[in-house]
């Protein structure tokens, strides 16, 4: 069984960022091999990795429902649950320690409930493969709520210092129970914080929703200099201030 790990924040708040040091410090700490998967739908983690992408979950989902109403004949005879497996597995992407995987987005109109659940049952299958599932969320955690992962063992609410991004990931925690999702630890790692610090109204708001603090990642200028030249966060040394903080906050989980 793998060790599942969510993250899930409010946007802006530097998540898929955070996600992508993530995976940086699982590979190079030889923690196992490692699936991710882009579950936002302003999906970017490719870029944070400096991956190229060649499909997407969704569009997938598009062809096969397109393929359906024109009643066209899938390649090699194959059924349609068949050609969703093929495809599925040939958008992963390989990395150096981990494979990558995107959800993306569903443009078209039509029912998705049997291609969701041949792809969730794919996910379950190919998760069994690896040690570690990063899944990178939006706020509304729709493949969360489709119970594409069995189970968290870790789900990581992302804020930053401000009292509606902790109310944003309270909400999340409270969405998580809502739908039923089994979570073996929920922690927040606030990040962006100035000088690493933060104010007594960020500590205030954090104790009002009862939310665990795990880490603090200060604002780190290095990381506005690599997005604005396109270049891999992953790339940044082992020196800047987030990749200190989060080394950190990542012997906290000893995952």
């Amino acid at each position: 069984m793998s060790y599942n790990i969510a993250v899930a924040g409010k946007g802006g708040t530097g998540k898929t960022s955070l996600t992508g040091i993530l995976i940086d410090y699982l590979t190079k700490e030889k923690k196992g091999e490692t699936l991710v998967v882009d579950a936002d739908a302003n999906s970017n983690i490719n870029d944070v990795l400096g991956m190229e992408l060649s499909g997407t979950i969704g569009e997938i989902k598009e062809k096969a429902n397109q393929m359906e109403q024109k009643r066209e004949q899938y390649p090699g005879g194959m059924t349609k649950s068949q050609y969703l497996e093929y495809e599925l597995n040939s958008i992963v992407e390989e990395g150096n320690g981990y494979d990558l995987l995107v959800m993306g987005r569903s443009e078209g109109e039509g029912c998705y409930c049997f291609v969701n659940s041949i792809l969730k049952r794919q996910m379950q299958l190919m998760s069994n493969h690896y040690d570690y599932v990063v899944m990178d969320n939006e706020a509304g955690m729709e493949h969360l709520s489709r119970k594409t992962l069995r189970e968290i063992d870790d789900l990581l609410l992302i804020s930053d210092c401000s009292a509606r991004s902790i109310e944003a990931v309270a909400r999340i925690r409270d969405l998580a129970k809502e739908m039923g999702i089994r979570v073996g630890r929920t922690s927040l790692i606030v990040n962006k914080a100035p000088n690493g610090e933060l104010n007594d109204g960020v500590k205030r708001e954090i104790e009002r929703f009862n939310l665990d603090l795990l880490g603090v990642v200060p604002m780190d200028e290095m990381i506005f200099e690599y997005d604005c030249n396109r270049k891999p966060l992953v790339e940044m040394p082992e020196t800047s201030k987030a990749r200190i903080a989060m080394k950190e906050i990542f012997e906290k989980l000893n995952v």
